[in-house]
Parts: C-alpha cells; structure tokens; sequence
C-alpha cells in the first residue's frame, strides 16, 4: 500500500495510470505524470522522481503539486513512479521468480526499467523520441544510486542530478565502532554512551539498512558497492557545451536523528 499522506487537492494536471513495459508485459507499474506546458527549450525536459526504499511516488505528489502551482503556464514535464512491490505498484518484478528468497533483481535491473518507462513516456505521452529527451533525476537514498547509475548507463540523455540525502552506495553502512575491535577503546566513546548501548544502536541499524537486509520490493543490494564503487563518479556529460548541474542536498540532522529514531523500533521495509 502507498505510505499515507496528508490530504490535499492535487493539480488536475496530474495523471495517475499504471504501464506494462514492452520488456516485462505480464507486470503493471504505477505511476503518476504530468505533460509539460510551454517550455521553450531545445528539447523537451522530463523530470524524473525517484524514490527511496522506506518511501513511495506519495512522497513526491508535494513537490510536483508544488511546481505545476508555482508557474502553471509554464512547467516541466513531470513523472513519478512506484518500482515493482512499491507502493501502489502490487506486481512483482517478474525476473524475480525463480530467485533467492528475496533477494530478486538489483539496481542494475531497476536502471534497465526506468530506460524502458522513460522511452514508453516519452513515446506515449509526450510525442518525443527519446534521445531527445532532457533528463532531470530528482532522487532520494537508493533512489540516488539509481540515479547515478542511470546517468553512468544513459550519460548523453541526463541534463541534471538533484541527490536528496543521497546513500553512500560504496558502503556497507558498518560505521559505528565496533566494540570487539583490537582498536576499540572504550574510552573514545561520549560521555553519554555505553559500550552496551553502542552495540546496540550496531544491531539496529544492521537489521535495517545492511545490503543483505531483505526489503519489501526484492530489491538485491549486496552488489551495490560493485556497481558504484567511487563516491565522485560517475561523471556527467557535457552536452551541447554546457557543463551539467548538480546538486547534493543533506539530510537535517535533527530531523534525521528523529526519523532514524522511529524507524529503528520498525524492522519490516
């Protein structure tokens, strides 16, 4: 199910449908789009949202809601979408059968499909040829490293990257110290902070965020590191002369540690 939202009245710009891709057409995606308005570029943009793993296309309706609000005579073509056992989305990925309990396609996959959701788009709802789209990934955690990846696969059709608290794909998120370590002295830890509580606060957020940590949409995080093993690259095309934008955004701290917090006492995702 979509994770719930406050209610709010949504731009009648805005089109909820479901999509079959030609490469997997015995499965329906949901997704949510809006056709641009009179944007005079050299070529058509097309805004991308990508979402995290605790989160679904929901997350977004905000922020496209927001932009066709902002200027309503003039914006972009926008799209969001839940990935296979995401969201609104109820079918799964159909490679998945036959797989590790779990642990289905990985991000590599998941880039494959959002090439043929963009192309079936742009095709069908925007009367434009792919290769003349503009890309713009909008992305939050592991939506970031689809992001990256899919700029690393497509580098000639991406314009611009905004990373919302993107993950650190490279990692296998063991950043705490770890108390059994040769090196650990306990008295580099704070004041506050006991060796018990440290492993602790350990075991929670392996159970949550490990790449072997099974999630609700099968998707296989433990190649990961493989796929994007350096944190400065991909590096992003020049195109047309113009050097491309990108933008990393951090996660408020406070808020963070709140969110983190209460998703901590929640072991399913």
């Amino acid at each position: 199910m979509a994770t719930p939202q406050p209610a709010m009245m949504l731009p009648r710009e805005l089109i909820h449908d479901t999509i079959s891709l030609s490469t997997k057409p015995t499965a329906k995606i949901h997704y949510t789009f809006a056709a641009g308005k009179d944007i005079q570029y050299d070529a058509p943009i097309l805004v991308v949202f990508l979402n995290g793993l605790m989160s679904d296309k929901s997350s977004w309706l905000p922020v496209m809601s927001g932009v066709i609000r902002g200027k309503p005579e003039s914006f972009p073509s926008l799209l969001a979408y839940d990935r296979y056992a995401q969201g609104m989305t109820e079918d799964r990925d159909p490679q998945d059968q036959g797989r590790e309990g779990g642990f289905g396609h990985d991000v590599a996959d998941v880039v494959q499909d959002l090439n043929h959701l963009i192309m079936q788009i742009a095709q069908d709802k925007m009367d434009t040829k792919p290769d003349q789209l503009q890309l713009v990934l909008v992305a939050n955690s592991i939506g970031c490293a689809i992001a990256r990846l899919y700029a690393q696969a497509y580098p000639a059709s991406v314009t611009a990257l905004l990373l919302l608290d993107p993950m650190m794909a490279n990692s296998n998120f063991d950043w705490w110290p770890n108390p059994d370590s040769e090196s650990f002295d306990p008295k580099d830890l704070p004041p506050d902070v006991t060796v018990e509580v440290l492993r602790e606060q350990r075991a929670k957020f392996a159970a949550i965020f490990a790449p072997d940590v099974v999630n609700k949409e099968g998707l296989d995080r433990r190649n990961l590191a493989d796929l994007l093993p350096y944190s400065d690259r991909p590096l992003l095309a020049v195109k047309g002369g113009r050097q491309p934008l990108l933008v990393v955004v951090e996660h408020d701290p406070e808020r963070f540690a709140l969110e983190s917090l209460q998703v901590s006492r929640k072991s399913d995702f």
